[in-house]
């Protein structure tokens, strides 16, 4: 009796352990590296006056849409107006000596260079008043084109400085994701690659869009590298300046069939070799993978080398299993995924 007892209490520890169990597959994740990024115009104007003074009026306001030559901000025009005034008086009293000098020289009472000289002065004076009466203009900052105010830098009764920055002006005409690029996969990516874009507000729908641009050189603290991704016409007219957004590329080193496996399948050994738990359908019996995988995502993995797309993969709980464990494979609702002993083989995954 005691013996019997012994070997009820062994078959029951060696029962099969149901574990779930899925095929690897592909999709948005695998192969692909999700990165953050934020909607932008293609084209972002800083707005400045040409000369300084005092801000006494702001006409618009962040998030206003402006047109091409709209009055935007004006300066105190007191002064410039000042300066208008006294060059053009300079430039009237050599005016009226240079016709003094012209009929001296006609009665041979002064000489050709006095003359010259004369003129020379009368000339200066003269584009000076032109140039007072330009920079009297640049008392207004007017839109260069039409599109958006994205950012706000001075307000009214501010002194700016010539060249600082008042407004930035989202321009129509497109619109593109920032996203930065790591360093150390930087070979990876080339201008014209084909992406997918994802907004935060829409998960689940992708965007078409392409690297435009690669900045030549690393940022000096993150090193990252400035990235631009144009979206298509189509794309462009439902995103929102602002807006953020998940930006999926793919490596040119991966294939675009890389299968996916879940990130919770994914088992570290302690030399940190990475490795999957597979199930062997005739046994039933757990064997440890190696595995290559490619760039994490959000919750599944690319896996580059040592799956098959017919292999039954442990997808949770494999931190808890042995190799050659006697396991009972399920699905998500926690149905049997292989066939009964003798019964045919359906391949129903």
């Amino acid at each position: 009796m005691f013996l019997g007892g012994c070997g009820d209490r062994d078959a029951a520890s060696e029962a099969p352990q149901p574990v779930l169990v899925a095929h690897p597959d592909g999709g948005v994740d695998a192969g692909f590296t999700a990165y953050a990024g934020e909607v932008h115009a293609r084209q972002e104007s800083p707005l400045s006056f040409r000369i300084g003074g005092n801000l006494v009026r702001r006409s618009v306001d962040a998030g206003d849409r402006v047109r091409a030559g709209q009055v935007l901000a004006e300066l105190d025009p007191g002064d410039s107006r000042l300066q208008v005034d006294a060059a053009q008086a300079e430039m009237s009293r050599l005016g009226g000596d240079l016709e003094r000098y012209r009929k001296l020289l006609a009665q041979k009472l002064v000489s050709q260079s006095a003359f010259d000289a004369q003129q020379a002065a009368y000339r200066a004076a003269r584009a000076q008043y032109e140039l007072m009466r330009n920079q009297a203009g640049y008392t207004q900052l007017r839109a260069p084109s039409d599109g958006v105010i994205a950012a706000r830098q001075a307000e009214a009764g501010q002194v700016v400085a010539a060249g600082q920055a008042v407004f930035t002006l989202a321009a129509d005409g497109g619109r593109e994701v920032a996203i930065a690029l790591p360093e150390s996969r930087i070979r990876g990516f080339r201008v014209g690659q084909p992406v997918l874009v994802e907004l935060w507000n829409a998960p689940g729908v992708h965007l078409p869009g392409r690297i435009r641009e690669i900045a030549p050189a690393a940022d000096a603290t993150a090193r990252t590298y400035a990235t631009r991704i144009a979206l298509q016409d189509d794309a462009a007219k439902q995103v929102e300046l602002g807006q953020s957004a998940r930006v999926y590329i793919q490596d040119d080193s991966m294939q675009a069939s890389a299968l996916a496996i879940p990130l919770s399948a994914i088992q570290r050994g302690g030399d940190g070799a990475t490795s999957v738990w597979i199930v062997d359908p005739k046994t039933r019996t757990l064997e440890a993978k190696p595995v290559r995988l490619g760039p994490f995502g959000e919750s599944r993995v690319p896996v580059l080398a040592g799956l098959d797309a017919r292999d039954w993969v442990v997808a949770a709980g494999g931190h808890l299993l042995r190799a050659g464990q006697r396991v009972e494979p399920v699905d998500r609702d926690n149905r049997p995924v292989l066939p009964q002993a003798g019964t045919p083989s359906t391949g129903t995954r």
